[in-house]
């Protein structure tokens, strides 16, 4: 551990000690910075150097510490631009076309990292008309660190058009178009996230004090990763060796010669829990056939297929062309020369699919054979077999090495090398990876938006968060969930001041947890917005449980924000559930009565709770106020729930 912080330290001081001046690299063309506020600006020379700033006709100066960092705030600026920084030591630096406008972290896991390239056809349309140079994206590259780092690799500022817009997080995008409708000022989207990871991975060390859990994790962590590579790839080879023989396709399933008239068909690209692999999760082997003459065989080849999840090995005619771990990697695999050959050719890949939707899933347009000088698209029917389930596997060692869900790791390598950036806010959705423990996220997600505040030193800025979707199999009856306690979580943490919560509770997908309508997300968030960090008088958001009252054999609910009243989508309101003490919920009526719901069921005659929309996947939820935002799920009992000890 001392010898990984050591050559950490020494990386710093070679930044600086043997360079001219400096930037971090989110100061770079293009950029937004926060408006009416003093910017920070930061960056690395000589120790004792003397860095000049020149910012709206004004210079500004810092000297460099003995580390060789600097640092200096520029005055408050309001919104406009384009306009050009000047930076200067022994070298100058100019960063051109800035904009001055509101800048937003958008941060969380996959829902919040889906790019608008990998929606479907129907926002087609969206990206075509994208163009707007005051809307700019910057992707943070995922990034894991046993320290907080204070550099970060980044994509670049870039501008909102057909050709920059399908990177940018979906999510994100339609919350700045939304919000530039309004405000009329430059949006920047600072885009900082990660799939599949958890909130205390996004907490700082020192913030997770009080969660002597994670705590012992992290020391643990830190001893894990100080000890002996080369042991780790010996345990990595030995699991590979262990998986291929447990992989029925490993030695012949790529072969041109073999016989494949047991092997079913489906479409790809697509998500195989889509189809009658919904329950499998393992290695299954695709393969394609395709027909190619002379001339498409006369230039290079390259096999694009796109993202595919988990991990792929990729053969061509049995000969392997490529291989990669990660399910948001796109694979472009260089096919050498003669490999191909005129007629048939047999693409083979050995698809691992650890958890959730497996296949090959982008979009249809990238699944293509680049050859020839054309490209041949590749999409359509595949045959595939399932060679062994996921429990039947050996475990991969470098799950654990390389997986970002640790405490602090992703707060040191994506967050803390932003502060401290100016800006507005911060939008929020993840949730979905720590599930299992709702009733600790009552605690730990308070604290991580603290702890992001303490360390900004901006003061209780807005803190904005998507509410978890429904997602799974629809239960017939009321049940217990850790979804529905997840949600409620959520809801609690609208506790901290100047929070705001976006209910997507109606636009789930049963069979993906990646539902594809983000511009409704982005909408309710730009809403939450408008209301909390700009003042807007607005209704922002649906209904939220504030009270019952126990009426006989009915119950009646009282709400807060109902806007101008409460409404049934349909013809009767659904998704509620009665219990008496027994604690047993039964399907129960409900009505309108004014700006309250009365709730009942003949089968209990002394009610003493209600639920609603209280499940993984709840079906027909219809509560809606007339400014049609939807009721977040509640419960009216304070009764232990199923992740309470974990």
């Amino acid at each position: 551990m001392k010898k990984l912080l050591l050559l950490f330290f020494i990386s710093l001081l070679s930044n600086s000690l043997f360079a001219t001046v400096k930037v971090a690299s989110l100061f770079s063309d293009g950029m937004v910075l926060q408006r009416n506020t003093r910017n920070a600006v930061w960056g690395w020379a000589t120790p004792g150097a003397l860095v000049t700033i020149t910012w709206q006709n004004k210079t500004y100066t810092a000297t460099t510490d003995n580390m060789g960092s600097w640092m200096l705030y520029l005055d408050a600026t309001p919104a406009g631009g384009p306009y050009t920084l000047t930076i200067t030591e022994k070298n100058q630096i100019q960063i051109n076309d800035i904009l001055v406008g509101e800048v937003w972290i958008c941060s969380g896991q996959s829902n919040m990292e889906w790019r608008m390239n990998m929606l479907n056809h129907k926002y087609d349309a969206d990206i075509a008309s994208s163009a707007n140079p005051n809307i700019r994206h910057i992707k943070i590259k995922n990034t894991t660190s046993i320290v907080p780092l204070k550099e970060v690799t980044t994509s670049g500022w870039k501008s909102a058009s057909p050709d920059n817009t399908p990177e940018f997080s979906a999510v994100a995008y339609f919350f700045a178009r939304e919000l530039y409708t309004k405000l009329k000022v430059p949006i920047g989207l600072i885009s900082s996230n990660w799939g599949g990871t958890v909130a205390q991975a996004w907490t700082s060390i020192e913030g997770l004090e009080g969660f002597a859990n994670y705590q012992t994790e992290y020391t643990n962590w830190k001893t894990q990763i100080s000890g002996n590579a080369m042991e780790m790839e010996k345990q990595y080879a030995a699991y590979q060796a262990e998986l291929a023989s447990k992989d029925k396709g490993s030695k012949k399933w790529m072969l041109p010669s073999l016989t494949t008239t047991d092997w079913k068909t489906m479409s790809m690209p697509n998500n195989w829990e889509h189809t009658e692999l919904d329950t499998i999760d393992g290695i299954v082997w695709l393969r394609k056939e395709i027909i190619l003459s002379k001339a498409d065989i006369s230039k290079g080849a390259i096999l694009h297929l796109g993202a595919i999840d988990d991990e792929d090995i990729t053969y061509v005619n049995g000969i392997q062309v490529g291989a990669t771990e990660g399910y948001n990697n796109e694979r472009n695999y260089l096919i050498k020369d003669k490999l191909l050959k005129p007629g048939k050719n047999v693409i083979a890949i050995r698809v691992l699919d650890t958890y959730g939707g497996g296949g090959l899933w982008g979009e249809a347009k990238k699944l293509v054979l680049e050859t020839g000088g054309k490209q041949i698209s590749l999409a359509g029917d595949w045959q595939y077999k399932v060679s062994e389930e996921y429990k039947n596997l050996p475990h991969n060692p470098r799950v654990d090495m390389n997986s970002p869900n640790h405490p602090a790791l992703l707060f040191n390598g994506m967050i803390a090398p932003l502060i401290p950036y100016g800006i507005k806010g911060v939008i929020w959705y993840q949730g979905e990876s720590n599930a299992d423990k709702a009733y600790e996220y009552r605690k730990l997600f308070p604290f991580m938006i603290t702890d992001w505040r303490n360390r900004w030193k901006l003061g209780e800025f807005p803190f904005l968060f998507v509410q978890l979707a429904n997602f799974m199999k629809v239960s017939s009856e009321p049940s217990e969930s850790d979804w529905a306690e997840l949600r409620e979580a959520q809801v609690k943490t609208l506790s901290l001041p100047v929070t705001g919560m976006a209910c997507i509770i109606d636009i789930g997908e049963a069979e993906d947890i990646h539902p594809k309508n983000k511009l409704d997300v982005g909408k309710r968030l730009a809403f939450n917005a408008r209301k909390i960090a700009y003042g807007e008088d607005m209704v922002h958001s649906g209904p939220l449980y504030f009270s019952q009252n126990i009426e006989g054999d009915k119950i009646r609910i009282t709400f807060t924000n109902i806007g101008t009243g409460l409404i049934a989508k349909g013809n009767e309101l659904k998704g509620f559930a009665i219990a008496g003490e027994d604690r047993k919920f039964v399907w129960a009526q409900a009505r309108i009565d004014g700006n309250q719901i009365i709730v009942w069921s003949d089968k209990v005659a002394k009610p003493v709770a209600v639920r609603y929309a209280w499940a993984n996947n709840p079906e027909g939820c219809n509560l809606y106020n007339v400014e049609e935002f939807p009721a977040s799920p509640f419960r009216t009992d304070e009764w232990k729930g199923i992740t309470a000890d974990r």
